[in-house]
């Protein structure tokens, strides 16, 4: 795919749909559906992290990177977000080096704090105590990287061997609120927010820091968040419903009362098709969208939908989406 091209993406969180697919299946389906991906021009895959979720959401967005990264050769493999406070710094800086290592510098990482207090008390850490856990984690993975010794709560620290990228992986703050488009400017390479808006208050702090801007970046917020292509989105629009439900519902519950959630309760499938968050779209459709949003994100197991289903809407997507963008 050349710079120009509109970028395609496949996104993975790993949820089992309950009395469905068996988790066995959808890891290695995950893995299958990447390495293809990778012989036929997508650009990236987006792996996510939470804890303790009853439908076995994806909790080590390393791990699966890392079996990723052994089949494909050029899909860059995305972490957004992985929850840096959940984590022991010095370790995480170790395996996240060791998985830059094992894709040839193909990592990109975006941290978060998240939302949810009882992945929080599953660590033994109190969620009051992000921010202060997030400067730190930054701070460390930036001195970690540098291969070079340093002190960590009073010890000595070496973390070897240094990831790939030099002089170190680029490190991108996920947020929804303001305070987390300032931190981002103070601490971070980037931000990844959830409404343009913030990005704006972003690239102002930077301003007033007397820091570069970074490069122009597609729109943020605004598209649906699950897209399958097919050719009739009728037929399978039944099919995907109750995986789509069981997602939007889900996070809906997690994130109520949560600064920025684009998620909200469905009452039934006519309810959530209509809010236009999951759209089945037809290969004319798709390029449309992917054209206006200057990207493109398929997520073919939404909600432990079964991976034949996922496998019909990539294989169109390859054959009658990408080879319209390559010259948009």
């Amino acid at each position: 795919m050349t710079e120009a091209a509109i970028r395609v993406g496949l996104n993975y969180d790993m949820r089992a749909y309950p009395g469905g697919t068996e988790p066995v299946e959808l890891y290695r389906a995950a893995i299958e559906q990447c390495g293809w991906a990778d012989d036929r021009g997508f650009h990236s895959v987006t792996l996510s992290e939470h804890h303790g979720a009853a439908d076995g959401y994806l909790p080590s967005p390393i791990v699966l990177g890392a079996a990723i990264g052994g089949v494909t050769q050029r899909l860059l493999i995305q972490l957004s977000v992985v929850l840096l406070p959940l984590y022991h710094p010095v370790r995480l800086a170790e395996d996240l080096a060791v998985l830059d290592l094992v894709c040839a510098g193909r990592m990109r990482l975006i941290v978060a704090a998240g939302y949810r207090a009882d992945e929080y008390r599953q660590f033994g850490l109190d969620i009051r105590h992000r921010p202060s856990l997030m400067e730190t984690g930054i701070e460390v993975l930036k001195q970690a990287w540098t291969g070079e010794p340093f002190e960590h709560d009073g010890h000595p620290v070496h973390v070897t061997p240094r990831p790939a990228q030099r002089p170190r992986p680029s490190i991108t703050l996920g947020g929804a609120s303001p305070a987390t488009a300032r931190r981002a400017a103070r601490v971070a390479d980037d931000y990844q927010p959830l409404a343009g808006r913030l990005y704006e208050l972003y690239l102002d702090e930077l301003d007033a820091l007397g820091h570069p801007r970074p490069p122009a970046k597609p729109p943020i917020g605004g598209g649906p968040q699950f897209v399958h292509v097919s050719d009739d989105p009728e037929r399978d629009w039944a099919r995907i419903a109750p995986h789509a439900l069981h997602e939007s519902n889900s996070y809906a519950e997690w994130a109520a009362g949560a600064r920025g959630s684009v998620y909200a309760a469905a009452d039934d499938a006519d309810e959530l098709r209509t809010s236009g968050r999951y759209q089945v779209l037809t290969p004319d459709e798709a390029v449309a969208l992917a054209r206006d949003r200057r990207a493109l994100t398929l997520k073919p197991l939404m909600g432990g939908m079964p991976p034949d289903l996922g496998w019909e809407g990539l294989e169109l997507a390859a054959s009658a989406v990408l080879p319209r963008l390559e010259n948009p």
